[in-house]
């Protein structure tokens, strides 16, 4: 392995991946984890990721026409990380039916519950929103209150409703954010059935779905 190109091949994963590829970002992120050691399975998971961007050549993201509003879509596994048990978040964001931003990456906490891991992804989610409609206002594109879907009625219950809750008074203050965002209207949280969570692709494996990728 020491003589596999295994660091430099991620780096052209990961350029893929931030410019034009949300649909690797799961698998590169788990790939990405053993770049100081990795084993042979990790440079065949790595060379099938490869296969894969090379047989979807023709597919790309596109905007289309309509509404200018943003719409999120949040997402999160339980405890996917069979090293720390940490869970994965994920985000994506889409403005006239085409992928603008997204992201997939470990939790900097062990959640407990995937009630808390889904909270901890809508919250890292919302400060995502509130910065594409700032940003979006500043180049003159008029914004309503940004969009952010979620699947889990659990956590959007525990983010509209700011009351003492003994099982999730470990969770750490600074998600406890997007309460605050609610409540002054900053976004909207809504329910979304998860077989139209477009972010489910980006914390699970072999997830495939629409989300402005151009099928042909």
């Amino acid at each position: 392995m020491t003589k596999v190109p295994y660091q430099s091949a991620i780096g052209s994963l990961m350029y893929a991946m931030v410019a034009t590829r949300p649909d690797i970002a799961f698998a590169v992120g788990v790939v990405s984890r053993f770049m100081s050691n990795p084993g042979k399975k990790h440079w065949d998971a790595l060379k099938l990721i490869m296969r894969y961007l090379s047989g979807t050549k023709d597919k790309c993201l596109c905007l289309g026409r309509g509404d200018v509003s943003i719409i999120g879509y949040t997402d999160s596994d339980y405890g996917g990380c069979a090293d720390s048990r940490k869970s994965t978040s994920g985000y994506i964001f889409q403005i006239m039916g085409g992928v603008i931003a997204w992201r997939s990456r470990l939790q900097d906490c062990v959640a407990l519950s995937t009630t808390e891991a889904e909270y901890v992804a809508a919250s890292e989610a919302c400060k995502e929103a509130i910065w594409l409609s700032r940003l979006a206002s500043d180049m003159g594109i008029p914004q309503h209150v940004p969009k952010l879907f979620c699947d889990s009625q659990s956590a959007i219950a525990l983010a509209k409703n700011p009351v003492y809750h003994a099982k999730t008074k470990h969770i750490g203050v600074r998600y406890h954010f997007i309460r605050e965002c609610l409540a002054n209207g900053c976004i909207s949280l809504e329910k979304v059935v998860s077989r139209e969570n477009a972010a489910n692709a980006l914390t699970l494996p072999y997830h495939k779905m629409h989300w402005g990728v151009v099928i042909t």
